[in-house]
């Protein structure tokens, strides 16, 4: 049975942390609050004070353990790589378990856990746009707001769609002889936000004859559940997730949503050895099509006249295992794209999965600098691999006033590829 671990068993993992404070420079809650209890090492004091009994969960203590966007920047700079998310995590699934979850983080794993409901409510969210939405001057990028409850007016995201992705498309699309077979997982804001992106994938990997399998039954990865504390949602996604990505014998699962890589390569992995083979065949798109030459292929597609200027935002959840250098290499390659890097494109955008929502104010502190270093490229476009860093950035961008679209990287490759 796959299980998360506990506080308890994190107990090792808390004391490896010295307080040295290193943390500070890192962390984007504490960039925008500079108070200790946002830092990791005062979440990881309170942690500790909680398995030893010296404090309970208090207004003060579940305030700041929310203070956290689960981004691992603070591991990534650690000298002892204490995994705070992971910590943090664990602290808030004990709190749930100890006071139940909130009302917004029942929501949460309602609706995750149901995948008909989910369903039902992005179809019924996409036929009612015309009334539930309101569309945003075109300088804003044509973004919408969406008046729910736990958003803060002015809020911009994207429509639902009225047909989801995994309808649109069979479950089965077969390709060239001698070509891997690989299953898409969708993850959520592909299947139901960005449908556009899930039809670039599959131009991509129909472009080097991959076979493609789309499970209809597969679900959430589970992150929003993760951050939101509901620890018995992500273990039932986590064994949903893995019967339906074995079902049928595949030599990769490849994600174009960085959330969803980070969920099954690294929490699923945790979960249990059950979970080890999946958590291995789990790619990253542009670290797939990187193995697989097509950048080699794109070099000898012919440039373009005028090319746009592009610039790249790293994902977290990426960032922090890795893969950097692969999104890069695909942009570089691409013949419409002037590529042109950033300052700090590595911090987090502030999204933060559930952050967002409980902090909406905090979350658009850390988008502004990350759009202000946008504008500061002299980028017309922003790609990432992270839908939800898409709706994040685009956001900030508008809320800005500036005239900047973030794009998923794959919507410039689908438009770089000769259709077939």
């Amino acid at each position: 049975m796959a299980k998360l671990k506990d506080l308890e068993q994190l107990r090792e993992e808390i004391e490896q942390c010295v307080k040295c404070g290193a943390c500070r420079a890192h962390c984007p809650v504490f960039g925008a609050e500079h108070r200790e209890g946002r830092v990791a090492r005062g979440k990881i004091a309170l942690a500790k004070a909680v398995l030893d009994g010296e404090v309970g969960f208090e207004a003060k203590v579940i305030e700041d353990l929310s203070q956290c966007l689960l981004c691992g920047s603070c591991c990534a700079q650690c000298p002892n790589k204490v995994p705070t998310e992971e910590i943090v995590a664990a602290a808030r699934r004990r709190l749930a378990k100890e006071q139940g979850l909130s009302s917004f983080g029942k929501g949460v794993a309602a609706v995750l856990g149901r995948p008909k409901l989910m369903n039902a409510l992005a179809k019924t969210g996409g036929v009612l746009s015309g009334v539930l939405f309101k569309k945003l001057p075109d300088n804003s990028g044509l973004r919408l707001r969406f008046p729910a409850p736990y958003l803060e007016a002015g809020r911009t995201l994207p429509p639902l769609t009225s047909k989801p992705f995994r309808e649109r498309v069979p479950e089965l699309i077969e390709g060239q002889p001698g070509q891997p077979t690989v299953a898409f997982f969708t993850g959520c804001g592909i299947n139901y936000m960005y449908p556009a992106i899930g039809e670039a994938f599959l131009k991509a990997l129909r472009f080097l004859g991959v076979t493609i399998v789309i499970p209809k039954d597969q679900a959430c990865c589970g992150l929003p559940a993760v951050s939101a504390g509901a620890g018995s949602t992500v273990e039932q996604l986590a064994g949903q997730n893995l019967a339906a990505l074995t079902r049928r014998p595949v030599d990769f699962v490849v994600t174009a949503c960085a959330s969803c890589n980070a969920g099954i390569g690294k929490i699923y992995a945790e979960m249990g050895e059950e979970f080890e083979p999946l958590a291995k065949k789990t790619k990253d798109i542009f670290v797939f099509l990187a193995e697989h030459g097509l950048p080699e292929k794109l070099a000898a597609l012919p440039k373009a006249e005028k090319r746009l200027r592009v610039t790249y935002h790293d994902p977290c959840h990426l960032r922090t295992r890795g893969i950097t250098k692969e999104p890069r290499l695909i942009l570089k390659s691409l013949p419409q794209v002037e590529f042109v890097e950033m300052e700090n494109a590595g911090t987090c955008c502030g999204l933060g999965g559930t952050y967002s929502v409980y902090h909406y104010e905090n979350s658009k502190k850390i988008g502004a600098k990350k759009a202000g270093h946008i504008a500061d490229s002299g980028a017309e476009l922003v790609a990432t691999d992270c839908p939800g860093c898409i709706m994040q950035l685009q956001d900030g961008i508008n809320q800005a006033g500036g005239r900047q679209r973030a794009v998923h990287i794959l919507e410039l490759l689908a438009a770089a590829l000769p259709n077939k």
